[in-house]
């Protein structure tokens, strides 16, 4: 958004577009920033957390910004009907706090929830659709929190650009066109059909000028008000009468569990990978742990010479995420339920023979769940996860230097496919396990009244030795963002490329099963050498949506993943 177009209220859409003609190229060339800078998932967005970072705002105030303006933009994604993670560098005491804003499980939830009478689970696209799905939403509750620590400008003026957006209208983008148009469930609800399709029934056009005034209405009531309207107020009981009457699946969310609800600050999960310190979200998302299992199984190798994209280095980097994803399937959930064995996971000692069931010329095929040094290590039974792409990346570094990397989502595109005042709701509870138990085993990620869902988000900071920072990065993509994120982190630290250029580094991942290539790109061609070592080989469209900002002594140097339409924009 171009400097003065917020109180210039008749004229924003065209500073907006205006701005959005002015993007530099994404693919093959770093944005550099000498004091700040944003990357994220829609230019809209980006413009937006710029103007704040430009106004002296905080990488958390930028945050907010960015948010709210996805909300309006990227609604398949994220939004304030959903949750996220948000891990916050700051440069002062060289420090990462981490703040979960994970949805819960309604008080009346049980185990049983996607059962269906006779016991089995639910097809996976009946369980999501409606309100059965939906968890107490945490991504407002946890920016509050956020905003109290490190926010600079007031909380009500970091909605100015999503509400004026929102009331002045914004062109459908092309990949927000392709979403509704390949989605068959989102024309299920009156609300969602009204806003996304035309009087005749066909998709919004890319292009399309869309206002969205309830929306509006919504954040102007919580920028003034503050996040209590939402979880105490008008809105929240408008969620929960939607979630309640809905004559497709009705869910049982409560007023109670929307005043109940609390975001949490937590403990980082960090460990070194070479000279460098690498942090992530600890439970209830796997991304953290799983993402430094990868990195500690992979140190004995020199990925310098067995690059990422040939065989040699694809080979180990599937074999390790299959290890990584075994032990995740069986043990990570919510730590506040379960006893998650994190430090057992993590320590060398465990990750150090594990390392050795890697061999160079042979594919293990599939991994089986180690024994980490933890006494109640056989409670669990192994649950699998999706790989749905119904979320979002932000990375931010602010001009004093502090930085936030946050991961948000509504899980399915389009989430629930509800709309309440002018934003979706999620469907997060599917990421719990459909069924609570296996062969009488029960299984971590069941569900439990108030519990959060397991999740993959990584939002990923990386800094020096002596704490100064390096990388801010993360990924959506379901499951497959455990292994977009690791592959963003070699490629910079272990492989000396600008964030661009690991972005662009074709996928290659692993979750314990099939080695997936991404399609279109040079990695198609490791598949027959990948096969002759006993690798199970797909060739799919891997529609990462990485954002990374790399500092080093120059300044700072962004990259946007081109295979959606994120940007990187800096002072």
């Amino acid at each position: 958004m171009e400097p003065g177009c917020w109180r210039r209220i008749p004229i924003i859409f065209a500073c907006v577009l205006t701005g959005l003609l002015a993007v530099p190229a994404r693919a093959g060339e770093p944005v550099f920033a000498a004091h700040h800078m944003v990357a994220a998932a829609n230019p809209f967005a980006a413009h937006a957390g710029r103007e704040i970072l430009r106004r002296g705002g905080s990488a958390v105030d930028a945050a907010i910004a960015v948010q709210m303006v996805l909300t309006l933009v990227e609604p398949q994604s994220s939004g304030i009907g959903g949750g996220a993670f948000l891990l916050h560098y700051s440069r002062a005491g060289k420090k990462i706090d981490a703040y979960d804003g994970r949805e819960t499980a309604p008080a009346a939830a049980r185990g049983d929830l996607f059962l269906l009478p006779n016991g089995s689970p639910r097809r996976f696209d009946d369980a999501v659709l409606g309100g059965r799905s939906v968890g107490t939403p945490g991504v407002l509750r946890m920016l509050e929190l956020a905003h109290q620590a490190h926010g600079r400008l007031p909380w009500k003026d970091l909605f100015l650009p999503a509400i004026q957006l929102a009331e002045e209208g914004f062109p459908i983008s092309p990949r927000l066109h392709e979403s509704i148009r390949d989605d068959r469930m989102l024309a299920t609800f009156v609300e969602t059909q009204n806003y996304f399709y035309d009087r005749n029934g066909a998709p919004r056009q890319m292009g399309e000028r869309v206002i969205n005034r309830p929306l509006a209405d919504t954040l102007r009531l919580i920028a003034n008000e503050g996040v209590d309207v939402f979880y105490e107020g008008p809105v929240g009981r408008a969620v929960v009468v939607a979630v309640r009457n809905t004559p497709i699946n009705p869910g049982l969310l409560s007023t109670e569990d929307l005043s109940a609800y609390a975001a949490k600050r937590r403990e980082p999960l960090c460990g070194f990978y070479r000279l460098h310190k690498v942090c992530g979200m600890p439970p209830p998302t796997s991304g953290g742990i799983a993402t430094l299992q990868i990195l500690g199984l992979l140190q004995p190798w020199d990925l310098r010479q067995k690059k990422l994209d040939d065989a040699d280095g694809a080979h180990l980097l599937a074999e390790a995420s299959r290890l990584a994803f075994a032990d995740r399937d069986k043990y990570v959930a919510d730590s506040d339920f379960v006893d998650v064995p994190v430090a057992g996971l993590l320590s060398a000692g465990y990750l150090r023979p594990r390392s050795r069931l890697i061999r160079d010329e042979k594919s293990m095929t599939v991994a089986q769940a180690g024994q980490p040094p933890f006494r109640r290590a056989h409670l669990y039974a192994g649950d699998t996860g999706g790989v749905l792409t119904g979320t979002t990346h932000v990375s931010i570094v602010d001009a004093n230097g502090n930085a936030v990397s946050m991961t948000s989502s509504v899980e399915s595109p389009f989430g629930s496919r509800m709309m309440v005042r002018g934003f979706l709701l999620n469907n997060q509870l599917t990421d719990f396990s459909l069924v609570p138990t296996r062969d009488g085993v029960p299984v971590a990620n069941r569900v439990e009244p108030g519990k959060r869902p397991r999740s993959s988000m990584s939002p990923t900071l990386v800094t020096t030795g002596d704490g100064r920072l390096r990388l801010v990065t993360g990924s959506p993509g379901g499951a497959r963002i455990i292994g977009y994120t690791v592959k963003t982190i070699i490629g910079v630290i272990e492989q000396g490329l600008d964030p661009q250029a690991a972005i662009d580094l074709p996928n290659i991942l692993n979750r314990n099963g099939d080695t997936e290539l991404e399609k279109g790109t040079g990695a198609e061609a490791l598949g027959p050498a990948l096969q002759a070592r006993g690798h199970r080989v797909t060739v799919a469209p891997l529609n990462s949506g990485l954002q990374a900002i790399a500092v080093d002594h120059r300044g700072l140097w962004g990259g946007a993943d081109a295979r959606r339409e994120g940007v990187a924009l800096g002072d």
